[in-house]
């Protein structure tokens, strides 16, 4: 075995010595870079626990808010609800208003309606007039079958309602009226005592006037109250039978009409004057299933001409109103009277007079003034 020299010995050592103390700086270096890293290792983790924990609260934050949002929109939902019930309950009292707004119109527009209609319905009893013929009237022209025609006119006069304790007084004069009716209150002179009354202008109720033409036919009779008894067709054919019975006043028929819903039906005789003969008897016997005794009346047709209406003021008669019963009817009648004749009292000749007393009414009809 050879021997190594000491001096290489040496170095060789030194040279281990001197890598060992860079190892050990490396080392150290190591050591302080893992501290380091440990360190921000450890920031990082503290950071990102703070960084979990704020993403906790925001989290619940935006739970929070995402559940209040719903709870305002909830309670605007609920608002708007509320507020849309509320609206159509106005609307719907809105509309019930109205509604009972308009059935207290109509029933004014149908009382309005009603009164006119009894205002302009004229009921008037016509008298039988015995007609005394004294010369014959031959017909020129046709074989009698044309009808008999009548044309009349109807003039219905104006009238007002006079209550107790009013008086109407007619002047010759209008200008006396005029007047008259310019003063707002009159104090009548009495025996023992004076009447204060008002003068008012009158408004008459509508009067009318029209022409009516009237053709009753001398072939056509009406039959009412047949009894349903038998068929439609069967029931013609038995009132043709019936009414061509000369023996009962008929005669030869030319056309029958019968309607089972009213019961009435129309007989068409061939020749005139067989109808005016059943008109006047009123009634007649029909052989159905028995004998059966029927209503006869004309065929008749109308016409309504010129009608006028006629409504307003009269200029010569003022009504006296709000009288006290001071004197006996007669002798206030003659007071009133006396009073409105003095020109003194803006009065003048008067016409026509009538004082009514308390409790009483009657109605008033007023002519027309000659041209």
């Amino acid at each position: 075995m050879a021997d190594i020299p000491i001096n290489k010995m040496v170095s060789a050592l030194e040279e281990e010595g001197g890598e060992l103390e860079e190892a050990k700086k490396e080392l150290e270096t190591w050591k302080t870079k893992a501290e380091k890293a440990d360190d921000v290792k450890a920031r990082l983790i503290l950071e990102k626990l703070k960084e979990d924990e704020a993403k906790d609260k925001a989290m619940k934050e935006c739970l929070a808010c995402v559940e209040k949002e719903k709870d305002c929109d909830f309670t605007q939902s609920m608002k708007a609800v509320q507020e849309e019930i509320l609206n159509l309950g106005n609307r719907r009292q809105a509309l019930l208003d109205k509604l009972k707004r308009c059935q207290t119109e109509l029933e004014a527009k149908r009382a309005e309606s009603t009164k006119l209609k009894h205002k302009f319905k004229i009921y008037a009893q016509i008298p039988d007039i015995e007609v005394n013929y004294r010369t014959q009237y031959e017909e020129q022209m046709g074989d009698g079958s044309q009808p008999i025609s009548g044309r009349y006119l109807i003039s219905q006069r104006a009238s007002v309602h006079l209550q107790g304790g009013q008086a109407l007084i007619t002047f010759e004069e209008e200008k006396v009226a005029s007047q008259i009716l310019k003063i707002p209150k009159c104090s009548v002179s009495c025996e023992h005592s004076s009447v204060d009354v008002k003068p008012r202008r009158i408004a008459m109720n509508p009067a009318v006037k029209f022409e009516v033409i009237l053709d009753v036919s001398r072939k056509e009779v009406e039959v009412l109250n047949i009894p349903p008894s038998m068929p439609e067709d069967r029931m013609k054919d038995r009132l043709g039978l019936s009414f061509c019975r000369p023996s009962r006043g008929g005669g030869e028929v030319e056309r029958v009409k019968y309607d089972k819903n009213t019961g009435s039906g129309q007989i068409t005789f061939l020749h005139p004057g067989v109808a005016d003969g059943l008109v006047l008897r009123g009634s007649y016997r029909l052989d159905l299933d028995s004998e059966v005794n029927v209503q006869v009346g004309p065929v008749y047709s109308h016409q309504l001409l010129r009608f006028q209406t006629f409504c307003g003021s009269p200029k010569r008669t003022v009504l006296l109103e709000d009288i006290e019963d001071k004197e006996e009817e007669e002798d206030l009648q003659d007071h009133l009277e006396i009073h409105f004749q003095k020109p003194s009292n803006y009065g003048g000749e008067i016409e026509s007079i009538r004082y009514l007393s308390g409790g009483k009414a009657l109605q008033a009809f007023f002519c027309e003034d000659p041209l």
